[in-house]
């Protein structure tokens, strides 16, 4: 069994686009995915399973849109993955909080550099999958960046996903 960790785009964000975690992990549970468990009320869930990664992703959004009655955008990593992408941040010397990690189902472009706007002190690398942001002074809540490439992917701070990365290697 693979072990996964699911990450869905845009639920419980300021009331719109509600979902209940009980109702993420019922659903992975009518997927026969094993060991679901869920972390935390942004849409993450852990899982097993033996589908492909393509595969479980389109399951997952199948029934979320079935359940929600609209399009939800989901990211996967594998456990090992994700230990990865904790290993590869190249903003160790910042706070954990002020580092939010992009997840993508595709690689960043090339030219991901010049295509972002608004950016004052924050900055940006790229990893194989994700793009990693250092916010500056500014902090995340007030920072105007923008980054195109990100738009459908979703983003957790470090601390998350150094967490999700923990509860993984554990199942």
């Amino acid at each position: 069994m693979i072990r996964y960790v699911a990450l869905l785009r845009g639920v419980n964000l300021g009331g719109r686009c509600p979902l209940r975690m009980i109702d993420l992990k019922t659903i992975a549970d009518e997927l026969s995915l094993g060991a679901a468990r869920t972390f935390l009320a942004s849409g993450n869930v852990l899982l097993t399973s033996n589908r492909t990664e393509d595969s479980l992703r389109n399951e997952l959004e199948k029934h979320l849109r079935q359940h929600m009655a609209r399009d939800v955008r989901v990211v996967l990593r594998t456990a090992d993955a994700l230990e990865n992408v904790v290993a590869g941040n190249p903003f160790t010397n910042v706070a954990s909080s002020a580092v939010q990690v992009f997840f993508l189902n595709e690689a960043p472009p090339a030219n991901l550099l010049e295509t972002v706007t608004i950016r004052d002190d924050e900055r940006i690398a790229t990893g194989t999958r994700e793009v990693y942001v250092a916010y500056g002074e500014r902090g995340i809540g007030r920072s105007r960046l923008h980054i195109p490439a990100a738009e459908t992917g979703t983003a957790r701070n470090m601390n998350t996903v150094a967490r999700l990365a923990e509860l993984a290697r554990e199942m």
